[in-house]
């Protein structure tokens, strides 16, 4: 990756910043209203839409901690329980994106969950009007294959996402920080990464990851 550490810190420190600013604005803005409403029944629904933010805000930053960092414990490796959880939080609320998990293995190693967490969170965020987004993994003689599937109406891959993905040093920005951790986490084991062409009808994400 052609990018400072501290530099690529910042990237991710921006898009974590943003994606949370949403559920907890909504927050802030909901304790205003219920400030000044005394309307029982109004009072009730503030609570309700704060505890939809609270709960947004908290599924976010479960996976954003097992996505970007150094969460797990202490081992080599990750239970895959824990980041089928991540991604349910983090999908679950949102009914347009069905999940389809196939991964077999009750553990996989860190670098291979994080690669997998980050590639399909930009599969889920290109569904924009909603689909199927399948997430596969399994262990081979040489490493982790991992498999990233998403299928929907409408599915908007940004230029900068693919190339930062590609390995394109340009496209490095804050919104591209999960596909240039997912790149460089492949690289770093020897392995490789592919993204369907700009024509294909679903997206595909394939990385391998060489271990031991």
């Amino acid at each position: 990756m052609n990018i400072s550490p501290a530099d690529f810190a910042s990237l991710l420190c921006s898009r974590l910043c943003h994606d949370l600013l949403s559920p907890v604005g909504a927050l802030n803005n909901g304790l205003e209203l219920l400030a000044d409403e005394h309307d029982p029944d109004m009072r009730a629904r503030c609570l309700e839409l704060l505890a939809d933010s609270a709960r947004a805000s908290a599924n976010k930053l479960k996976f954003f901690r097992l996505a970007f960092g150094a969460s797990g414990g202490l081992g080599d490796s990750i239970d895959t329980r824990e980041a089928r959880a991540a991604l349910e939080g983090l999908f679950g609320d949102n009914h347009r994106v069905q999940l389809g998990w196939m991964v077999d293995a009750p553990s996989l190693p860190k670098p291979a969950v994080k690669v997998l967490l980050n590639l399909a969170l930009i599969a889920g965020d290109a569904l924009v009007r909603g689909g199927q987004l399948d997430i596969g993994a399994e262990r081979t003689a040489n490493g982790i294959d991992i498999a990233v599937r998403a299928d929907g109406l409408r599915i908007v891959l940004d230029a900068e996402l693919r190339g930062a993905l590609l390995g394109d040093a340009a496209m490095m920005t804050p919104r591209a920080a999960a596909a240039c951790l997912a790149r460089e986490l492949v690289e770093q084991s020897g392995g490789t990464l592919q993204v369907s062409p700009v024509d294909s009808p679903v997206l595909l994400f394939g990385a391998s990851l060489v271990t031991g």
